[in-house]
């Protein structure tokens, strides 16, 4: 071991750690979830300081050669180097000082080592003096935060777009299935397997929409602002050149934020982008919500589509299989819309200057844009593109619905059609059968107007 001293005093860090005292101190005291920081944001704050690096020597606030070291520290972390070395748990007091700290320390221990340093001994290149110069805790960590989001945005808009395609597929290849609609889950009129799947890829190119709109404002950023938005200890043109390195190593193109105070006390951003994944949360539920009611069965249920069978159902019942993808889903789904509480939680609990509540707000956001980026590639590949329509059984159900009264109104008006149907239902007849014996419409007529095709609408493109 070796000691390091930092404001509190002295303590140990192991020999061969490029992590420092605070790191070890966080480790000590944030023993929370056993998770330790998501790789993504420890990669952003790298990026992060390797632009801030640039521009301080760009603004000749950093020795060039202390600019330097640190950049080529950032561009081995960038690079998968080192990751052992962030240890701070995902859960963290502090509003993130520990994370930041501890990319501080690692970077500053790994450029002191390549100046001809030693570990932990800060003389050539200092975790704050250095590293963090320019920076606060407040302006990294939302900034670092939002390029995280808007990389995990990325993956899960494709995700979403795949799992859209795959219904609009089976809308065409379904298009001339009927079916018996339900609402109140009793027997409605008719509609088309080619009218649900396409109103399922609807409603999430809704949410596709949605999400775009949103992660347009994560584009704005206080990087520079330093503590409280102020720009303390930032020199004349540091922020923007900040800004300006940061978008192009990240590849986005961020903005300054128009009011920083602003842009550090308050990240309602986050709520708002993650209230669009919990709305297609709702939607993605309530679509696996239908499939596993019209895969009920298989003989006792409705059995109107068939799965894709992916494991045995039951411990106890042979032959039993379940619709354990659809219910996967509809579980991470109730997970998105709690931790969609949780991050309400985190915006709302913000006091004055700052928001020291991100560390959990930032750790149940990733998790939501991952899990239902796999969510939409698992429906879509283990149960949509493999879905089946059970065609026979949707044609014994047209057959013997009485869904087909609606269509009788405009001939016959409410009352007569009414009465019809509750002969047919109480002498287990169809309408067809009890308008043919009170000889009401000619046969020709009346195929024409109980014909299930002329009571769906328009074709489906």
């Amino acid at each position: 071991m070796r000691l390091e001293k930092d404001s509190l005093g002295f303590i140990e860090v192991p020999n061969d750690a490029y992590y420092g005292a605070q790191s070890v101190r966080a480790q000590m005291n944030f023993n929370i979830t056993g998770e330790t920081v998501h790789p993504k944001m420890i990669v952003a704050l790298v990026k992060l300081k390797k632009a801030c690096a640039i521009a301080n020597c760009d603004v000749r606030n950093m020795n060039g050669d202390v600019s330097k070291a640190i950049v080529l520290a950032c561009d081995d972390i960038i690079a998968g180097q080192y990751s052992d070395q962030f240890i701070t748990d995902s859960i963290q007091g502090g509003a993130g000082t520990s994370m930041n700290m501890n990319v501080n320390e690692v970077i500053a221990n790994i450029a002191e080592k390549s100046m001809g340093g030693n570990l932990g001994e800060y003389t050539k290149v200092h975790p704050n003096d250095h590293v963090n110069r320019g920076q606060s805790t407040n302006d990294v960590i939302p900034t670092a935060g939002k390029l995280v989001a808007l990389e995990l945005l990325e993956a899960l808009e494709v995700a979403m777009k795949d799992l859209q395609m795959s219904f609009v597929a089976k809308a065409k290849e379904t298009k001339d299935v009927i079916k018996v609609g339900r609402t109140h889950l009793q027997d409605a009129v008719f509609i088309s397997f080619g009218q649900i799947f396409k109103a399922y890829g609807t409603a999430i190119g809704r949410d596709i929409k949605r999400l775009n709109q949103a992660k347009e404002e994560l584009l704005s950023i206080n990087l520079g602002a330093t503590a409280i938005g102020t720009e303390i200890n930032a020199v004349n043109g540091y922020r923007e050149l900040a800004v300006k390195r940061f978008s192009q190593i990240s590849g986005y193109d961020f903005e300054s934020a128009s009011d920083l105070v602003d842009g550090t006390r308050h990240i309602d951003v986050f709520a708002n982008i993650h209230s669009v994944l919990k709305n297609f949360s709702l939607s993605l539920s309530r679509i696996c919500n239908d499939l596993r009611l019209m895969a009920s069965g298989p003989r006792a249920g409705m059995s109107e589509i068939t799965l894709p069978q992916r494991q045995p159902g039951s411990s106890i019942m042979p032959g039993k299989v379940n619709p354990v993808i659809i219910e996967v889903v509809n579980q991470v789904c109730f997970d998105v819309i709690g931790n969609d509480a949780t991050i309400s939680m985190a915006v709302e609990a913000g006091q004055m200057e700052l928001n020291v509540f991100e560390p959990v707000l930032f750790k149940n956001l990733f998790s939501s844009l991952e899990i239902l980026t796999r969510a939409c590639d698992t429906l879509k590949s283990s149960a949509i593109d493999g879905l089946r329509v059970n065609e026979s059984v949707c044609s014994q159900l047209v057959e013997h619905s009485l869904a087909g009264a609606t269509a009788l109104i405009a001939s016959l008006g409410y009352d007569t059609v009414s009465s019809i149907a509750s002969e047919a239902m109480s002498q287990s007849k169809s309408l067809r059968e009890v308008v043919l014996d009170h000889k009401l419409i000619d046969v020709a007529v009346l195929d024409r107007i109980l014909d299930p095709k002329t009571m769906i609408g328009g074709e489906i493109s």
